[in-house]
Formats: structure tokens, C-alpha cells, sequence
């Protein structure tokens, strides 16, 4: 099954996007005070996020260079790295409420594990990743190349570590094109379903395992869902059908090919960067690091799951892991245990706001 991607900028490799970096945008001082400015008057130590509306932040000059960059990971590369968040003027506190500010402004955030957060932050909580319950945002292990369970991922960074930490990134379009050059027979079977773990995350209404192909199409775009350890994981769970000798081939020859120097573009995100990802093109990984002894430096990103308005179609293979493929739909998510009233309303608020359906 050949899928003509229609994007062709999100086929980047290593070589053009080092040509060409228009994917990063900085901010300049006047953005800076503008953003500053949003949280500090709108940040009330009585509220909860649940209770912020896009309105109640003003991003000012940041905005229109925030949106350039939404419009890049959807039509360009599929990924753009936002510099000069004005960290250095905010307290942690103030820069996770940043990070949300700018969400509300994005799209609906969407929750991210079995307590149904939908801000995460992104340190070592000593969690052991491959495992079957493991997520790699709270340990402080090398991860696998992966998708997140979302349209968008928005990731600022508010300290780095010690050493390690490198954020890697891949176009999973490069990287099934460059597979059906080579293995076409593989790249046939990771149109099959897989089945992926829920990682014992599942909400009441869900099953400990769903299915989905590596990669499907719709309407001339090809989409990407890769997750190594949650296919691993799901291989312990009884009623997942056991990984033929040639699909294992294929999961393999994918994985060797995301990390080529040709396909793996590799940074480090400093203090004040955001990155923001389209998931559907994009695959991310990142490195073990070590942390530093005092507290208030360890490494600490703050992680935001979004469907934004002007999503495209999913394939409709994607809806038992978005529970919606329409365009421009809340979806996607880890919706986990603990989805009560407070977090729905929120939810149709939002949507409301932004122009967006449930």
C-alpha cells in the first residue's frame, strides 16, 4: 500500500532541515514582556487550570509567531521549536501556567494517563519505563522512538539536566519511504493492525489493549502510530494475538531506520524553548540523562497533549485510540481513571470556547 503524502516539506531529512531551519522561530523582548505580563495578571492562586479561559490571557506580539508555528507543523516539516519563552522572569509555577496559557489559546488539552492529567511535568519520578505500567515522561531513561496519543504535543522546557536528555526527532514519512525503497515487503506488513498497551491506564470503558496499524492513509496523507514499549507490553496481556516472525522483521528494520544519521535530526532544548510536534508525522525520542543533586535544578519540562480545531481526517483505523477520526473533533488522549464532571465541563467549555465539537 503506497500512500502519496500530499505534505511533501513533512518527508524532510537530516541534510534539508539543517538547510533550511525556518521550523524554529524566536521570540523577541516585546513578546517576552507581552507573555509575562498574560500570566502575571491572570494568575490567581485560588483557581485551578480548569477554571482558565483562552480570553483571561492575552499573548499579545507572541501570539502571531506562535500561530506561524502551528501552521508549520501542520503543512510543513510537522515540527517547529519556539525560542524565548521568557523563563528567566517566570517561576515554575508561572511557566507551567504559561505552557497552558498558550494551550488554551491552541486547541483543547486532552489527558495524559490514569489520573486524567492534562498538564504534565516532565521529570524523573523514578518510574521504571519498560515495564508494563512504565511511562518514559517521569523516568530518566533513554526512550524509544514514539508517538504520543494526541494530534499535537507541546513541550516547554524550564531547566535541563545535568548531562543527557537530547530530544530526538524523525519524519515517519522519510522513514516509510526510505523502508518501502528498500524492504517494501516489510513496509506492506506494518499496515496491519498491531495491538498497543494501555499500561494499565485504561478507563473504565476501554480494554487493556487496542489495535492499530503503524501506518495507514486518508484522503492522500499518510499517518504514523508508533509506540515500541506499549507493543512490547501488550505482547503480556492475554487475548493480544503473539507478533509473527516477519512482523517483528518489520518493527525492527522501522526501528533501525529511525536512527540512521540521515533520518534522526537530534537537538538539545534550552530553558525557554517550546517544541511542538504534529504526532501523525513525526515520531520523538530522547536520551538517558543524569540529573543534578540540587532540587531546584533538576530537569523539568511541562508536557501539553492538544486537538486543535483545524485538524485534518484520521484514518479510520485511528478511532479505537482517538475514540473520534472527524476533522476537527476533541479527541485523542489518554483518558484514564479519573475523567470526573469537573474535567468534562472543562473539556465543552473549552471546545465551546475555541470552536470545536465533542
Amino acid at each position: 500500500m503506497k500512500a502519496n503524502h500530499t505534505n511533501q516539506r513533512a518527508a524532510w531529512t537530516v541534510e534539508t532541515l539543517r538547510a533550511d531551519q525556518t521550523w524554529i522561530y524566536v521570540l523577541d523582548d516585546r513578546a517576552r514582556r507581552d507573555l509575562t505580563g498574560a500570566v502575571r495578571s491572570a494568575h490567581d492562586p485560588d483557581k485551578s487550570l480548569f477554571d482558565y479561559r483562552p480570553g483571561d490571557f492575552d499573548l499579545g506580539s507572541a501570539w502571531p509567531v506562535i500561530a506561524v508555528a502551528l501552521r508549520e507543523i501542520r503543512d510543513g516539516t510537522g515540527f517547529a521549536v519556539l525560542r524565548g519563552l521568557p523563563r528567566n522572569d517566570l517561576t515554575e509555577l508561572e511557566f507551567a501556567l504559561l505552557t497552558w496559557a498558550i494551550g488554551l489559546h491552541i486547541g483543547v488539552a486532552r489527558p495524559q494517563g490514569g489520573a486524567s492529567q492534562y498538564l504534565a511535568p516532565v521529570r524523573n519520578a523514578g518510574t521504571v519505563y519498560r515495564t508494563g505500567k512504565g511511562r518514559g515522561y517521569s523516568s530518566d531513561s533513554d526512550l524509544d522512538f514514539h508517538t504520543d496519543s494526541a494530534d499535537i504535543v507541546l513541550l516547554t522546557c524550564y531547566n535541563v539536566a545535568k548531562s543527557g536528555g537530547m530530544s530526538m526527532v524523525c519524519s515517519s514519512v522519510t522513514a516509510y519511504q526510505v523502508m518501502l525503497a528498500e524492504r517494501p515487503d516489510l513496509a506492506e506488513l506494518l499496515h496491519l493492525p498491531y495491538h498497543f498497551s494501555r499500561q494499565q491506564e485504561q478507563a473504565p470503558d476501554e480494554a487493556p489493549f487496542y489495535p492499530n496499524p503503524i501506518y495507514d492513509q486518508r484522503d492522500g496523507l499518510l499517518f504514523s502510530k508508533w509506540n515500541r514499549n506499549r507493543v512490547r507490553s501488550a505482547q503480556q496481556i492475554e487475548g493480544v494475538p503473539p507478533l509473527s516472525v516477519s512482523q517483528q522483521a518489520a518493527l525492527d528494520t522501522l526501528d533501525t531506520i529511525l536512527r540512521r544519521p540521515s533520518v534522526m535530526y537530534d537537538m538539545y532544548l534550552r530553558p525557554g524553548d517550546m517544541q511542538i510536534l504534529n504526532n501523525h508525522v513525526t515520531l520523538h525520542a530522547r536520551t538517558e540523562f543524569e540529573d543534578h543533586d540540587d532540587p531546584a535544578l533538576k530537569r523539568c519540562l511541562f508536557r501539553l497533549w492538544l486537538a486543535p480545531p483545524d485538524s485534518v481526517a484520521l484514518p479510520e483505523s485511528w478511532r479505537p485510540a482517538y475514540r473520534a477520526v472527524e476533522p476537527g473533533k476533541v479527541r485523542g488522549g489518554i483518558i484514564g481513571q479519573a475523567h470526573d464532571q469537573t474535567r468534562q465541563a472543562f473539556e465543552m467549555r473549552q471546545a465551546s470556547d475555541i470552536g470545536m465539537r465533542l
